[in-house]
């Protein structure tokens, strides 16, 4: 019996191509998501009060983001997210051309990735709880990547107010693949205000430096005793703008951080102190590249008024490791025929009075 209901509507303009659904939760927290990029373009959570509010960055009309979305306001990334040096790759002693969408790296997936390709959409019936079944198939070659790659994803709103988002991929032929999602998170609610006030803690010991190009060196850093180390939880804006060359190379936070353990454990968690809402991120994946919205420029207006500014929104991306293709001390993002590419990550969130 599936909790909680679903929802569909299509778009007054541009009807035959943005469908929108709504996914509604026992509690009556909601998820809206369009079949553009399987982007997720409302979100709610509970405050201290018990009062649901949109927490997520995005435009106020679905049809924008056909216009223009530089900051992947809420898509799913594929088939590579994160940067790969120099927009090329050696797989089985082929090198693969990428496109060079972030110079002279390529990002996300490239010039088309996955954040601005129609996925097909469909309710899964038999859920236990409002559940979307998105698929979509990338052609051998598409963006340069090798293989045809058939991907599905599954966005689910349980009862326990967590979003858990499911990830599956096969391929007829030898390729990379790393899924991700990147929606960018404000908990108060107020589009137009700083994250800067939220209190951010990362369970991992080790973080990724960059470059300036904002490619991994190849080292793992320990985060003790540097701007990075969220270990114990601190606000965002403590150590933001302090001086350090990693902090300059992103402008902020733009990097990986190494998860302790494997499997499904924990990985960051983000509490808003003013609004009491809590959320935290589980995963099975060995990486979460933090972004603390640095890139924003304030050329959008909010959904809540206002401009979409610098550190108005934050992402958490559970991941693998940026450029893994190039550097073999990291873990390894290929996908063969016949395996089965499937990862979860689940966003929960409650209340800290």
């Amino acid at each position: 019996m599936t909790s909680g209901k679903i929802s569909d509507d299509k778009m007054t303009d541009k009807s035959n191509l943005i469908k929108k659904f709504t996914l509604v939760n026992r509690n009556g927290m909601t998820m809206e998501v369009i079949n553009f990029g399987g982007i997720i373009t409302s979100l709610t959570a509970p405050d201290r009060f018990g009062k649901y509010e949109d927490i997520v960055l995005g435009f106020k009309k679905p049809e924008l983001y056909l216009q223009s979305n530089p900051y992947y306001y809420g898509a799913l990334i594929g088939r590579y997210g994160n940067r790969i040096a120099n927009a090329k790759f050696n797989l089985e002693g082929k090198t693969y051309e990428l496109n060079k969408n972030n110079p002279p790296n390529s990002l996300h997936g490239g010039k088309e990735g996955f954040d601005v390709k129609f996925w097909n959409i469909e309710v899964v019936e038999k859920a236990a709880f409002p559940t979307l079944k998105l698929t979509y198939t990338s052609a051998d070659g598409e963006e340069g990547y090798p293989g045809r790659l058939e991907v599905a994803v599954f966005y689910t709103l349980t009862d326990a107010d967590a979003l858990e988002i499911s990830y599956e991929a096969s391929t007829d032929k030898a390729t990379i693949v790393n899924l991700t999602q990147h929606s960018y998170f404000n908990l108060s609610g107020n589009f137009a205000t700083s994250i800067t006030d939220h209190e951010l803690q990362i369970d991992a010991d080790r973080f990724l430096p960059v470059n300036p190009n904002l490619i991994p060196t190849g080292i793992l850093k320990f985060v003790e005793e540097t701007p990075f180390d969220f270990a114990v939880s601190k606000l965002i804006g403590k150590d933001i703008d302090g001086a350090d060359d990693q902090l300059e190379n992103g402008k902020g936070y733009d990097h990986s951080w190494i998860l302790r353990g494997s499997g499904m454990r924990s990985a960051a968690k983000v509490y808003h102190r003013q609004s009491g809402r809590l959320m935290e991120v589980i995963t099975d994946q060995p990486a979460v590249q933090f972004y603390s919205g640095n890139f924003l420029d304030g050329k959008f207006e909010t959904k809540t008024g206002g401009q979409n500014n610098s550190r108005t929104g934050f992402c958490l991306e559970t991941q693998h490791f940026p450029d893994s293709p190039n550097q073999a001390s990291f873990p390894s993002t290929e996908l063969q025929p016949g395996q089965l590419y499937s990862t979860k990550t689940i966003y929960k969130f409650s209340v800290k009075q």
